[in-house]
């Protein structure tokens, strides 16, 4: 059990990192040979994993969706398998890779060297953004809920949030990555149209139904950077959790170790070159 004093440690060591406003990337240019305690996992958050490639099972891959052909209805269209692939997906897994869905491929490389680039100015650029004022439409951070939490994670998080897509603020957003989160999220928006039917459809409901109430309306975008660690078995770049919002689409890059919780056990889930992760969260979990 922590004493008082323990906490009120911690709480100053979460405060001292956090004042500096340099995040996990500030820590690993200072030279740091050991992870700062707050960060350091307990046990009970390291758990065995299965790689479904390298001598796992095979029968556990994350299902794998393509697009392709998605506007051919009728009876023994394309359209109904692809929407009987989700619906299986979602009720299995609510996971699955998405692939045939229209994102170019240069879109998601610049998406990715770009925001790369954000993360990687200098200290007295990035500072700029650094908050944890939720009104702010763009904002860099470290550990969203650092203060709640018991262990910092080992990430820096660059956001973006827009009421509206058609009135989004690109201009607040640094001019190394504003043109390419643009591009990115203008192609999410015509992604999430054609997911809106879909995903109605997967649930037995008309094409519409979903579009109607708004739920799958792009609103934030938040571009994770995980910087080098010394003693990367002693923390994680994000815990445990589920999300809350009504769907997550993750484009990964291709160095890996996103996992998802099936079948009782924790599984590695491969990158998948130019794929696209979609994630049924908590709000269309409670829809299902």
């Amino acid at each position: 059990m922590s004493t008082y004093s323990e906490l009120d440690q911690h709480i100053q060591d979460l405060k001292e990192f956090d004042d500096k406003k340099t995040g996990v990337k500030g820590l690993v240019d200072s030279g740091i040979a050991k992870v700062p305690k707050i960060f350091i996992c307990p046990p009970e958050n390291h758990h065995q994993t299965i790689n479904p490639i390298n001598g796992g099972t095979r029968s556990l891959k994350m299902p794998i969706i393509s697009l392709d052909g998605f506007d051919q209805k009728g009876d023994g269209g394309r359209r109904a398998e692809i929407v009987g692939e989700i619906r299986r997906a979602m009720e299995t897994w609510g996971f699955f890779q998405l692939v045939n869905h229209g994102v170019p491929t240069a879109v998601l490389a610049d998406l990715l060297r770009s925001t790369k680039e954000f993360h990687q100015q200098p200290d007295e650029i990035k500072t700029e953004y650094y908050s944890r004022d939720h009104t702010r439409k763009v904002r860099c951070y470290s550990t969203g809920d650092l203060y709640q939490t018991k262990t910092a994670q080992w990430k820096d998080t660059l956001s973006f949030e827009f009421d509206d897509y058609l009135n989004m603020d690109l201009e607040s957003l640094s001019q190394i990555c504003r043109k390419e989160i643009g591009a990115y999220i203008k192609c999410l928006n015509e992604l999430k149209n054609v997911l809106s039917e879909l995903i109605s459809e997967a649930l037995g409901l008309e094409s519409e139904h979903l579009a109607s109430l708004g739920c799958l309306e792009v609103r934030r975008l938040v571009c994770h950077y995980y910087p080098p660690c010394p003693e990367p078995e002693l923390t994680m770049g994000i815990m445990k959790h589920s999300d809350l919002y009504f769907l997550t689409i993750l484009f990964q890059d291709q160095i890996g170790g996103f996992q998802v919780f099936h079948d009782s056990r924790w599984l590695d889930v491969p990158p998948l070159e130019g794929s696209l992760l979609i994630n049924a969260g908590d709000m269309l979990q409670v829809q299902k």
